[in-house]
């Protein structure tokens, strides 16, 4: 008996099962629901603390539009141009980055004046700009989540909300040009801690406090010896 127990009990072990079902409505019904619910909670949520009012929307809208073309206008204290384009790449809970051809683009929320899609898109997300999940991916994510989307960036980027702080130091060693409302630093990225972002320049390094910060922009090579060649002339 016992070592029947025993061999019901490493049978299930090895060959572990499912959960049920979320909903007892069909798959899509589930999905216009829960983004139904989740717009309502939103609403509810900015009418009882006006303050997270831009923060909430504009977080909501970049999810919705995530992997899609969006225009975005900053604040008029970014000079380097009316509107920013691009495709969603990453949600924070306090910032937003875009790519296109050129650059990769990190805006906090507060720098953000207004963002929608470009004239002509349709509303809707392209069926191949979902990721696709294989049995085994599905199975790892419902039996071992954490390990599972810990080892995978863009697992990492569609379930948790990360900070501009952490998302920055997942960059270190890249070349970026930074933009504050007085200034206009370029260097490469060493490290981000709670307050700062630190940037090494040739020899010389720069702290420049996160919550200052209006504008990240990747910069290219020949964009970058643009840059040299301003600081040194």
């Amino acid at each position: 008996m016992k070592k029947a127990a025993a061999n019901q009990h490493t049978s299930v072990k090895e060959n572990p099962s499912f959960s049920s079902p979320t909903s007892a409505v069909s798959t899509e019904e589930t999905r216009v629901l829960n983004e139904h619910i989740n717009q309502q909670n939103m609403f509810k949520l900015i009418h009882l603390y006006e303050p997270h009012r831009k923060t909430l929307t504009l977080k909501m809208f970049f999810k919705m539009k995530r992997n899609q073309q969006v225009v975005i206008t900053p604040v008029s204290e970014i000079e380097e141009s009316a509107t920013v384009e691009g495709k969603v790449a990453a949600v924070g809970r306090d910032f937003v980055m875009i790519t296109n051809l050129q650059k990769r683009i990190w805006l906090p929320y507060r720098s953000i004046k207004s963002a929608t899609i470009p004239f002509g898109t349709p509303t809707y997300s392209n069926p191949h700009q979902h990721h696709i999940y294989d049995n085994r991916l599905r199975k790892n994510l419902v039996l071992s989540f954490g390990e599972t989307v810990t080892k995978r960036d863009a697992l990492i980027q569609q379930f948790f909300e990360e900070s501009i702080r952490t998302n920055l130091d997942s960059w270190k060693g890249t070349w970026v040009k930074v933009k504050t409302s007085h200034t206009t630093q370029f260097g490469k990225i060493k490290q981000t801690n709670k307050e700062e972002l630190n940037l090494k320049h040739l020899k010389s390094e720069t702290a420049i406090p996160l919550q200052k910060i209006l504008y990240i922009e990747t910069l290219r090579l020949i964009n970058l010896w643009k840059e040299v060649l301003k600081s040194i002339f």
